[in-house]
């Protein structure tokens, strides 16, 4: 099995953002939440509203050089 990069989501108190995102990005969006059910054992996809935050910090914490500028 393929493993993806995000992992469980957590619940955490959320902080309402406005944002406009392209159509064929919410499709893939859409799509990757239909596998990410699958393989993490949720009944039913995610909404993207719930994903967007998990991948942006996930892409966050993978930045190297994000780490390295935020240390100095």
């Amino acid at each position: 099995m393929t493993k993806l990069r995000l992992g469980p989501i957590l619940e955490e108190k959320p902080v309402k953002l406005t944002l406009e995102l392209p159509g064929e990005l919410v499709r893939e969006l859409a799509q990757y939440a239909v596998v990410h059910a699958k393989l993490t054992g949720l009944a039913a996809p995610l909404p993207p509203e719930r994903i967007i935050p998990a991948m942006i910090g996930r892409f966050i914490a993978s930045d190297r050089e994000f780490k390295k500028q935020r240390r100095r």
